[in-house]
Parts: C-alpha cells; sequence; structure tokens
C-alpha cells in the first residue's frame, strides 16, 4: 500500500503552515501530498484565509526535494485548459518532475458565486472535464500546430514549451513525451467512472467504506473493458479520513480538536460514529486493520484526509503506524 498526505488547507491555513506541513510529510517518508483546491473556508466557520492551490504549489515545489505534489482535485471551472496546462508544467519544472494532480467538475456554488467564476449545470461541467482532460493531453503529446475544438475549449495551431519534465515511471504520450499522472474521480458516478477509464492513470474514490469501493472499482474495471483498456494499467485509490491517536486518550484529545475545528458542522460521538465506516479512525492497530480492508477492496494508494492539519505529530504517528 502506497500514502499520501491529503490536506484541505482553506481551513485557514497560510503558505508557512503549508509548508510545515510537506516538509513534516516528507520528512516523515509520505511519497505523496495532496491539497484542495477550494476558495472559500470550509469546514467550520466561513471567512477564514484561503490560498491559491497552484500558486501554493509552486513553493513548494522549492521548498521541497523528493515528495510529489498535487491538487485533489482542481475543479475546471477555475481555469481554462490552456492555463492549467501552462501553470501545471511550470510548477512541474520548478519541481524537477515531482507533479501529479486530479482534475475534477467542481462542486462548491458559493465560492465560484464570490469570485464571479462561471458554474454551469453538472452535465456542462462534466462535458468541461472531459474536454480539459482532451486538451492537456493534446498539449503535452500532440506534434506542433495542434488544434482542437469543442464545446468549451477551443485550441489553434498549439505550440506549447517547455513540455512536462522527463523523469522514470511517468506516463509516456504517443510522442514518447512525459507527462504528469492525472486523477480523476470523486463518489463513483457512472461518468466519472468512464471518464477514468478513457483519459486517466489513477481513479481516487472518496467518502467510501471498503465495501463500496470494491463495487466502484468492479465498475472502472467493466468500464475500462468496453473501451478495451487493460483494467490493470488504471491504479485505484481512496481519499479516507484520518484521526489516529496511541491511545484513547490522545485518540480522545484529537476528537475534541476536530471537533472545535468544525464548530457547528460536527454532533459529537455520532459524528464519527457515522464516519467510522469509512475513516481510519482509531488507535494503530484498528488503522492498520482499516487499510488492510482498503487494501483487499482493491486500494493501491490512500490519500489519507487530515482535518487536523497543523496536528504534525498526527503526521509523524501516520507514517510510525502505516508505514512498512
Amino acid at each position: 500500500m502506497r500514502f499520501a498526505l491529503m490536506i484541505e488547507p482553506q481551513q485557514g491555513l497560510t503558505y508557512a503552515d503549508q509548508v510545515a506541513i510537506v516538509q513534516r510529510a516528507e520528512a516523515a517518508g509520505f511519497e505523496s501530498f495532496f491539497r484542495s483546491d477550494h476558495y472559500q473556508s470550509f469546514p467550520g466557520p466561513a471567512g477564514e484565509p484561503t490560498t491559491d492551490a497552484w500558486a501554493v504549489l509552486a513553493g513548494l515545489a522549492r521548498e521541497t526535494s523528493t515528495i510529489t505534489l498535487g491538487t485533489l482535485v482542481s475543479p475546471v471551472t477555475f481555469r481554462t485548459a490552456g492555463n492549467l496546462a501552462k501553470v501545471v508544467t511550470t510548477v512541474d519544472e520548478m519541481s524537477g518532475g515531482r507533479v501529479e494532480f486530479g482534475l475534477g467538475a467542481g462542486w462548491n456554488e458559493l465560492e465560484h458565486r464570490q469570485l464571479g467564476l462561471p458554474f454551469p449545470p453538472i452535465k456542462e461541467r462534466a462535458d468541461m472535464l472531459e474536454e480539459h482532460l482532451m486538451v492537456l493531453l493534446g498539449l503535452w503529446g500532440e506534434p506542433d500546430g495542434w488544434s482542437f475544438r469543442g464545446k468549451h475549449e477551443a485550441i489553434a495551431d498549439a505550440q506549447f514549451y517547455p513540455k512536462p519534465i522527463a523523469r522514470p515511471g511517468r506516463p509516456t504520450l504517443p510522442n514518447g513525451a512525459s507527462r504528469p499522472r492525472l486523477l480523476a474521480g470523486g463518489g463513483g458516478s457512472p461518468r466519472s467512472i468512464r471518464i477514468a477509464a478513457r483519459y486517466v492513470d489513477e481513479f481516487n474514490l472518496s467518502s467510501a467504506s471498503p465495501d463500496l469501493a470494491r463495487q466502484k472499482f468492479a465498475e472502472l474495471t467493466a468500464a475500462c473493458e468496453a473501451i478495451g483498456r487493460d483494467p490493470a494499467s488504471i491504479a485505484r485509490s481512496v481519499m479516507a479520513g484520518v484521526l489516529i491517536g496511541r491511545d484513547e486518550a490522545e485518540i480522545n484529545r484529537r476528537k475534541e480538536a476536530l471537533l472545535r475545528e468544525f464548530g457547528d458542522e460536527s454532533g459529537g460521538e455520532d459524528w464519527f460514529d457515522a464516519r467510522e465506516p469509512r475513516w481510519i479512525l482509531g488507535t494503530p492497530d484498528q488503522a492498520r486493520a482499516m487499510v488492510a480492508r482498503f487494501e483487499a477492496a482493491g486500494a493501491e494508494r490512500i490519500m489519507l484526509q487530515s482535518f487536523l492539519p497543523r496536528d504534525l505529530d498526527m503526521v509523524d504517528l501516520m507514517a510510525e503506524a502505516l508505514f512498512d
């Protein structure tokens, strides 16, 4: 099993906070760091400071040396496909080829409205997602002069340089060029599974129990087979909330801290009981048991979603408890 640390910096995290977190994760041995891409603060109180995901990742690229960096996920409503391709490739160069990232259709209408960003209906946003993936792959992999016209994106006579960094283990395009690994996913709707099967390297399932993960991964296998893709060529991962402690007293302290962080959105012990079937929650032994259940369901990587990102001791404990 592989592990990534995933945080929600819209919980009021500064850039300095995020540097401290990613450097601690790198030192602890995490292979990957993902952050959300949101402009409105939640969960918890509104009006907390928020930062732009890709601006932060550019800085983190220069503050780290081994850990891979990315978003989980960037909404296609925030940036045009060509702009996103250029931003990602710039951060990729700054990091020496350590970018991998997820794309999604977006869901938080409030942050779009507050900043004047488009938020069309979900069917149209899903169309935008598919076109973004086509454009990214085209700009990175097609020859000079490539053009594309869709409902939402139009590319004419493209020349795109520099290309992403060539690095061992990265996906390659038909022209032989390397590119960042692409992720897609969410809750596992039928269309999201079809899009993932056609375009990306990893399908990431969020907020799912091991039993639901097994079901959705089977649907992904079927979607791959339907288009003639080898199901083994797409990785399967889950994003799971995490709260662990060395003993019950430490677990309870962290639960109390998380409830304070979430404020009125939480509801005491019942809130944790509702998440126990899908979170990595409890002592190290309990955490390892849940990881084993996700692995048995077909997950190859777990994005450990921490809602206590400033708790750097828990970053160390995750690595201590879960890494071989």
